[in-house]
């Protein structure tokens, strides 16, 4: 019988605003977006969507993501490690924010106990607080970022 997973008795999380999450540790990390994504996004910033797409995204391997900091000029003084829309430690569009960022902290990528601890637990400090995301909805979220 498989060993159930850490987060069998679930997880508490609520966003604290730090803005932690939006910063990446060591290279940057993309930040990938689906198609849903990219319409409401442009929808926001009242784009059409080749417009967004070429003012804000660029592809890797197939898969369109946000661009880096450092692609836009006017963004000289902005950290390379944080993702552009991070304004005073707040995501500046979060209402139109990617489903990449709604899943934090419940990506695939950490939801070992190791990872989960490396790479959350250690800096957000949302983690242990709020809601409890009993293991059913930890593994919806989690289904939502592997599509």
């Amino acid at each position: 019988m498989p060993r159930p997973p850490f987060y069998a008795d679930g997880i508490r999380f609520e966003c604290q605003g730090s803005g932690k999450c939006c910063t990446s540790r060591g290279t940057y990390g993309y930040v990938y977006l689906t198609r849903k994504d990219q319409l409401r996004m442009a929808e926001y910033f009242k784009l059409t969507l080749k417009d967004f797409l070429r003012r804000y995204c660029g592809k890797k391997d197939g898969h369109v993501h946000l661009k880096n900091p450092e692609d836009f000029p006017e963004l000289k003084n902005h950290p390379v490690s944080d993702c552009i829309f991070l304004k005073n430690n707040a995501c500046s569009i979060y209402e139109a924010r990617p489903e990449h960022c709604r899943t934090w902290p419940f990506w695939p990528e950490h939801m070992s106990p190791k990872a989960w601890n490396k790479e959350v637990a250690s800096f957000c400090p949302g983690i242990g607080k709020g809601k409890l995301y009993s293991e059913s909805e930890i593994r919806e979220i989690l289904a939502r970022s592997e599509e």
